[in-house]
């Protein structure tokens, strides 16, 4: 268990970049559609590479998976990276980096709500501990749902409550598809060959609509694709597989990922000038942390 709550850490400081290169993308003037695509484009051969890597044949299993429930791993890839990552990289248009880290934490309550989905009972006490975390989450976002900015908080909501149910739920999905020996990489790596068509359609309407992506914005989403796409997404996957068969455990990973907004605030007020939380915003990382902490002795006992 520790184990898989040092990768959950981890795994929520590099997916901080995500918010963080999507919001620098943004005011620099790339197309957040490119913003989405682009990062699984090119996770794609960084994840092959990685496989192309290790030992033995790492391609010959998941690929064999695949062909054995293709439509499972095309439907259920595109939910957990296609609707998660489109919708969140349309959330950063409105929204500083660290704001939209979060919102992005209704994910922790989504996962906890989406435990009977797979048979299991909803676990009461990590519920009540996210929305403690949830708690915080307002309590930072309070002084930015008021005056001029009311409008476009609330249009980030919208696509960021779609990709909160998504990610648990694509991710769970294919932990139920991916036979015993793919492991997480490869697992990673299919997830992402399977959008494929998805983020084709993407990137189709994005030329479209803005023509061809900058150098610029190719480079921060080669940054997004290694840090976030592969490095976070291959720790976060392999703690939640290490605790697949508890769900107050699955919970209280998935209620890790409330270090990305602390991880982003930080990144967004040394890196792009985003502005301190006030007395209000630190109450509300306060009692991120509160929940956090109370979640793991919990989830220990």
């Amino acid at each position: 268990m520790k184990k898989a709550l040092c990768y959950g850490i981890l795994a929520s400081l590099f997916f901080a970049f995500t918010f963080l290169f999507n919001h620098s993308m943004n005011l620099s003037g790339g197309y957040w559609m490119w913003s989405a695509c682009l990062r699984y484009f090119l996770m794609l051969p960084i994840l092959a590479l990685l496989l192309w890597r290790l030992p033995g044949d790492r391609f010959r299993p998941v690929l064999a998976a695949i062909r054995a429930r293709p439509a499972a791993w095309l439907v259920w890839s595109t939910v957990g990276f296609g609707l998660f990552y489109l919708p969140l990289a349309l959330g950063s248009v409105f929204g500083e980096s660290w704001l939209v880290a979060a919102s992005w934490q209704v994910t922790i309550v989504a996962g906890v709500l989406l435990t009977p989905v797979f048979g299991k009972p909803i676990p009461v006490k990590n519920l009540l501990l996210s929305l403690v975390i949830l708690a915080g989450i307002a309590l930072l976002q309070l002084p930015h749902l008021q005056g001029n900015d009311v409008r476009g908080n609330c249009l980030a909501l919208v696509p960021i409550l779609a990709a909160a149910f998504s990610y648990p739920l694509g991710n769970r999905k294919m932990m139920e598809v991916c036979p015993p020996e793919v492991d997480t990489v490869q697992r990673v790596f299919g997830m992402t060959l399977c959008s494929m068509p998805f983020w084709l359609a993407v990137a189709c309407v994005a030329f479209a609509r803005a023509g061809a992506p900058s150098g610029g914005q190719l480079v921060q989403s080669g940054v997004v694709a290694l840090f976030s796409g592969v490095i976070a997404t291959v720790l976060f996957f392999r703690a939640t597989d290490l605790v697949r068969n508890d769900p107050r455990q699955l919970a209280l990973i998935e209620a890790t990922q409330c270090g990305e907004v602390i991880f982003t605030l930080l990144g967004g007020i040394l890196v792009l000038g985003d502005s301190v939380p006030g007395p209000a915003g630190m109450a509300g990382l306060a009692l991120i942390l509160l929940g956090m902490v109370l979640n793991s002795l919990v989830t220990a006992k």
